[in-house]
């Protein structure tokens, strides 16, 4: 089971000393999620927050695109130094195929989010043109809610379907053996991690406690 700790949930003033505790905690990625104010009400992320982490972490940058357009930042994330670019499947006005190969023209792995209530059919066209599906087992916008079991079946549908079938959303000690259960093979946290007394051993639990 890979981690991604989700840094929108640390305490950004102290970004390098954050990161280095990833790395030595284990983790796997870091999850950093990008809202523009108008796909989702927040607004959060930048290119320039994920050029400063590349130059603090070895660690893959896992970057969730909460925007209604897309197309206009792919290249200045990768630039920036993005590992993964998931773009969200419920933008059927676009032409999400060539997103995503322009996601694969940087040499960034490409991934389709799907939200709560999508069916798995708005995904299924592009299985061949992708390496992840982020399942939201919230609905995207804001930190710190609750796990959706309805997802489950969700997690189990994409089950040996792509490389890495990412879950994001309320993820703690307990949800945790529920994604795992149905087929998760990474799990995006954040106000778990973050929350806890000790975020090393929070990201050991979710390492191992979803064997």
């Amino acid at each position: 089971m890979k981690v991604a700790p989700s840094i929108l949930s640390a305490n950004w003033s102290m970004l390098s000393k954050t990161a280095y505790m990833l790395e030595d905690a284990g983790a796997d990625w870091i999850h950093v999620d990008v809202m523009d104010g108008h796909f989702v009400p927040d607004l959060t992320l930048g290119p320039k927050m994920v050029a400063d982490l590349r130059h603090v972490t070895v660690l893959p940058l896992d970057v969730h695109l909460m925007v209604e357009n897309p197309e206009k930042f792919i290249e200045s994330f990768a630039i920036a130094g993005a590992n993964h670019i998931y773009i969200h499947c419920e933008l059927t006005h676009k032409n999400l195929k060539q997103i995503l190969q322009h996601i694969h023209s940087f040499g960034c792995k490409a991934g389709l989010a799907i939200n709560p209530e999508t069916p798995t059919s708005f995904v299924d066209p592009f299985l061949d043109d992708i390496d992840h599906v982020l399942i939201m087992s919230v609905n995207p916008g804001r930190a710190g809610q609750k796990f959706m079991p309805d997802v489950l079946p969700k997690i189990t549908h994409f089950k040996g379907k792509v490389a890495e079938v990412v879950v994001d959303g309320g993820i703690n000690n307990q949800t945790s053996l529920l994604a795992a259960d149905a087929g998760a093979t990474t799990l995006v946290s954040g106000a778990y991690i973050f929350g806890y007394s000790n975020p090393t051993n929070a990201i050991h639990v979710l390492k191992t406690n979803t064997v």
